[in-house]
């Protein structure tokens, strides 16, 4: 294993992996993990974007790196406790990522700023974007080294401090920079291909196929329920109520407090229903479980098929932004929250369509509407601005009900 005492040394790994992430065509960002004397664990770059296709949203190389640390540990893998690692990163965390970090008790190290995604999008380590209880966290263990020089990459070290094994705590400028220009000449690219699918109006309904058709086949092998249930379209109801309960007590089963997410095509079709798989990473929470399910879904149908298949494909199992994610339980304001909200964001990757305000449904309230609110309001621009997150209870009386019994 690689072992670096110097955090330009450090991030120059982070930045190999941005590169690769651009040769790969995905967004230009990597990063690294290491433990306590220096020691690379891991390297990672972001996966999003594979074959020219949208592979998983929430492949990011931060999330990657801690669900990679959780399945090795799960291995009877000796690793340092999280506190003891540090995530070094070429991109400052989108709120996905830093819930993720939040979450498992992680130090970062930061080398280039982002300032419509990023955590700390206002360059002033006061973490204003997080729910407050989150902030002291942050600020106790986001870094962003100094970056010595004169240009419009050099900056003041602020935030935590490097630990005491980075004998030399500055990055070089043009590290700084291949940060910076990497990600950026990437970025536009890879959010266009969350909008190559079709419209609204161009969508075809999936419970029309035959039960033998390829699509149903992919469909019913990922959550064998799927296409058994049909809602008004946009409006969750209580016919769900069996699949999420289901799902509820396969979470705690699973290592969770009882949660699942269930996916709406623009028709009302049930596509998935998903629980977490907490056991297995503590921030496979049921969101990341299920939209990561359906994009890999889409993704293996869409590999190596020819472009009229592609087309049918892409027809039948639309962009989920026209769809409707129904989570059992609504968002709090802890570092899995969070994540999932960021993670959400990173799954509509652009703004969502004014036919479909409510996009994201939550069942069982965990925080006054009002708070809520003043959260998603509270995150970096590209969330509350172009995505603009807007959580809202369903309609659904008898759902509600049926799920807050017992």
């Amino acid at each position: 294993m690689k072992k670096v005492i110097d955090v330009q040394a450090a991030v120059a790994v982070a930045a190999a992996e941005a590169i690769v992430a651009k040769t790969q065509g995905t967004f230009g960002v990597g990063g690294a993990m290491l433990d306590q004397t220096g020691k690379v664990l891991k390297s990672l770059h972001n996966n999003v974007i594979r074959q020219g296709m949208v592979y998983d949203p929430t492949a990011h190389g931060e999330r990657q790196l801690i669900d990679w640390y959780y399945a090795e540990r799960a291995k009877g893998v000796p690793l340092p406790e999280p506190k003891d690692i540090t995530i070094v990163t070429s991109l400052d965390p989108c709120c996905m990522c830093t819930g993720a970090i939040l979450a498992g008790g992680f130090n970062v190290l930061v080398a280039a700023t982002d300032a419509n995604a990023g955590i700390n999008y206002d360059s002033t380590a006061h973490f204003d974007a997080l729910p407050e209880g989150l902030r002291a966290q942050a600020q106790a263990t986001f870094g962003y080294p100094a970056v010595l020089g004169d240009s419009q990459y050099a900056r003041p070290a602020h935030g935590m401090a490097p630990k005491s094994f980075f004998i030399g705590k500055t990055i070089a400028e043009p590290t700084q920079a291949l940060c910076s220009l990497v990600f950026e000449a990437t970025a536009k690219g890879a959010m266009a291909l969350f909008n190559v699918d079709p419209a609204r109006a161009q969508l075809k309904d999936p419970a029309t196929l035959s039960p033998k058709h390829a699509i149903v086949c992919a469909l019913k092998k990922v959550f064998p329920e799927a296409l058994s249930v049909r809602c008004e379209a946009q409006r969750p109801d209580a016919r769900l109520a069996p699949a999420m309960r289901k799902a509820i007590a396969r979470d705690r089963v699973m290592g969770g407090k009882g949660d699942a997410v269930a996916l709406l095509d623009s028709f009302g079709n049930l596509l998935l229903c998903m629980p977490g798989r907490r056991n297995q990473s503590g921030i496979r929470t049921a969101f990341m479980e299920c939209t990561r399910a359906y994009a890999q879904l889409r993704y293996k149908l869409l590999d190596g098929a020819a472009p009229a298949q592609r087309e049918e494909i892409r027809q039948y199992l639309g962009h989920p932004k026209d769809g409707t994610f129904v989570f059992a339980n609504g968002p709090d304001d802890g570092a899995l929250s969070f994540m999932e909200l960021g993670a959400y964001g990173s799954t509509m990757e652009g703004e969502l369509p004014e036919s479909n305000p409510a996009q994201f449904q939550y069942v069982r309230p965990a925080l006054p509407q009002q708070a809520l609110e003043l959260i998603c309001r509270s995150m970096p621009p590209l969330y509350r601005h172009l995505i603009r997150i807007r959580p809202v209870q369903v309609a659904d009386a008898d759902l509600v009900a049926a799920l807050s019994a017992g």
